[in-house]
């Protein structure tokens, strides 16, 4: 967008209102059908609505910048768990290894939802690559009275001593880990920890 300024000092005035426009055009609100999914799916011969709530990627300010780019580059929005009370399902912690500064995110888009993570270093760094993936209408659940299903899929960071809690009740316990892990969850029924380790991403060993 060209903007042309004022004469007689009239050009700061120009270039500010210039500046707002362009804020302005970077800060389109989202549309509803985005932030919202509703439907109906058959679970056991039965027609059942469903609930997907999203968050566009601006509700993290915590993002360098660089890492917001590359998802919104994606077209990428954040599901948020039925049971979510404030923006989740984006982490920053130590995942390639121990002292980086790496982040992991639930992205969604056209329908399936991707978990991606973001090296801080590396060949791939900066590059957001998939670890796992589903249609968002396979991570729905029942989850009150209303008969409404939910988003049922969160991440958290998993520092070493939550992993070694994790495993404390293995006769066996496996070497204790250096960096963190993703604990990778269906909600109210299971977690299982992803661990980077040797180029590439393994489930931990933990409980049943």
């Amino acid at each position: 967008m060209a903007c042309v300024g004022f004469e007689k000092g009239g050009w700061l005035l120009g270039g500010l209102l210039c500046a707002c426009a362009i804020a302005v055009s970077q800060q389109l609100p989202v549309p509803a059908a985005q932030l919202e999914a509703r439907g109906q799916i058959v679970v056991a011969g039965q027609s059942m609505p469903y609930l997907i709530r999203r968050l566009p990627v601006s509700s993290f300010p915590e993002l360098p910048e660089g890492v917001a780019e590359a998802l919104n580059r994606q077209g990428c929005m954040i599901p948020q768990s039925y049971g979510a009370h404030h923006p989740e399902n984006v982490v920053h912690a130590s995942l390639e290894r121990a002292g980086s500064s790496d982040w992991a995110v639930l992205c969604s888009t056209q329908g399936r939802v991707s978990l991606l993570v973001i090296f801080a270093s590396g060949p791939s760094q900066g590059q957001p690559f998939v670890v796992a993936s589903a249609l968002e209408t396979e991570r729905l659940q029942m989850h009150d009275v209303s008969g409404v299903l939910g988003f049922n899929w969160g991440i958290d960071p998993a520092s070493p001593d939550q992993v070694r809690q994790a495993q404390s009740g293995m006769e066996k316990k496996p070497p204790p880990v250096d960096h963190d892990a993703l604990a990778d969850s269906i909600l109210d029924r299971r977690t299982v920890y992803r661990f980077y380790a040797k180029s590439t991403w393994v489930v931990l060993a933990i409980p049943e």
